[in-house]
């Protein structure tokens, strides 16, 4: 049986679902390539500072980039936006490191911190960060001026996201060592938990496009799990101090293997929609 005809919008849809996927599994792919030189570490995050750090940090963007595509209309607009304002953080702002743990970086402290080059990298791509986010706003405000986009449908998500700008740059000007410290953390909590709320938000039927059961089974399942995970990797990490924390390693893997999974379950339930949009509109 010949296959059904597409529209290019579809396609682009389907093939941005399933890049987002691909992502993670370049990510997957990087760090096992890579613990074939250095070993298992404490944390996926800590692969930073292996050869996998471009295909890492490269994945991230990327998936920020689709995210923003993806992001559908109304409230799950501003969440999956939001995550994806979060996320080339957690690429360009890298994880502290406890001394010792890293084979071949070295720190010069007694406790978790960055290696002084990661400073150097984390300075470049957080003045980055700021100036093509800044881009980004204005470029919104001028379609929204030429009236080209309806400022009603952008506003929580242009608000939100100009609001993270000035806390990144009032965090970089005013408390760089705390934002090197923290940044890459709160970066990952923020991302994820914003995403477990996307597919908590899909758990629920919609008057509009309601999905089948086993689609918001699915998506319950993938968000119960997410949280559950998002509450073992801050836990691990605040307990751990400054001491290595191998349970990073699992959690980590299982969030980015979860949202994996919720984008493998939202381009078979959406492959056929006639409209590609992520999520309906909610009354």
């Amino acid at each position: 049986m010949a296959a059904a005809s597409s529209t290019s919008p579809e396609r682009t849809y389907r093939y941005l679902r399933l890049g987002v996927v691909a992502t993670v599994v370049v990510i997957f792919v990087a760090v096992l390539v890579a613990a074939g030189r250095v070993g298992w570490l404490t944390a996926l995050s800590d692969y930073y500072y292996t050869p996998a750090r471009n295909a890492f940090v490269g994945a991230l963007i990327a998936v920020s980039l689709a995210l923003l595509v993806l992001s559908g209309r109304g409230v799950d607009r501003a969440l999956l936006d939001g995550a994806a304002v979060f996320g080339p953080l957690i690429a360009l702002v890298p994880t502290t490191v406890v001394p010792g743990t890293i084979p071949g970086v070295d720190v010069a402290c007694a406790s978790r911190c960055l290696p002084p080059e990661a400073i150097e990298a984390a300075a470049d791509g957080v003045i980055t960060y700021l100036i093509v986010g800044a881009l980004v706003v204005l470029t919104a405000l001028i379609l929204i001026v030429r009236g080209q986009v309806p400022a009603a449908g952008v506003r929580v998500s242009l608000i939100g996201s100009a609001g993270v700008l000035v806390v990144v740059a009032v965090c970089w000007l005013a408390a760089r060592d705390a934002f090197l410290a923290q940044g890459h953390f709160v970066a990952t909590v923020v991302f994820f938990a914003l995403f477990a709320l996307v597919a908590i938000r899909n758990s629920f039927p919609s008057r509009l496009s309601p999905p089948r059961r086993r689609y918001r089974v699915a998506y319950s399942l993938i968000a119960g799990l997410l949280l559950l995970v998002l509450v073992v990797y801050v836990v691990s990490a605040v307990g751990a101090g400054d001491a290595a924390a191998p349970s990073l390693l699992f959690a980590e893997s299982a969030a980015l293997a979860l949202f994996s999974a919720f984008w493998l379950v939202q381009t078979v339930e959406k492959w056929r929609q006639s409209d590609p949009a992520v999520l309906p509109a909610r009354s």
